[in-house]
């Protein structure tokens, strides 16, 4: 078991709780708070688990200034009243910065008993990343 410092228990709640009240904001059609809250505690649990200097390396490199703009901008127009406009533009920016992270994330909830019987099925495997695609993403 990975053993977690305390910041890192609390980034993950923080984390765990901006995914909450974001998808409780986009239920409560674009409720404007809710998304508010959830991307301020989204970011700042992500700065808690892997630490602010991290955090800093990992959005404002050369090859990801076009997706931190899209996520932050997003972030920022969904603070300033816009919240599905923002929504959309956090969505992108979140694949266009994460997308090395989903092979990673799909090769574990295979692991995963009944999850991975699901992603096993055919029309589904079909949709979810190859493995080649996996191994490739693992070491840019």
């Amino acid at each position: 078991m990975i053993s977690l410092t305390d910041s890192q228990k609390i980034g993950m709640g923080l984390t765990g709780f901006g995914v909450f009240f974001l998808f409780f904001g986009m239920i409560l059609f674009f409720d404007k708070a809710l998304l508010a809250i959830g991307n301020i505690f989204f970011v700042v649990g992500l700065a808690f688990v892997i630490g602010l200097e991290r955090t800093f390396r990992f959005f404002f490199q050369k090859h990801k200034m076009k997706a931190t703009s899209f996520f932050l901008g997003g972030v920022f127009i969904v603070l300033i009243g816009w919240p599905i406009i923002g929504v959309f533009l956090e969505f992108y920016g979140f694949f266009l910065l994460f997308r090395g992270f989903f092979p990673v994330v799909v090769g574990f909830i295979r692991r995963i008993p009944v999850l991975g019987y699901l992603l096993n099925l055919p029309f589904i495997s079909g949709v979810s990343f190859s493995r080649s695609y996996e191994t490739n993403m693992l070491f840019h």
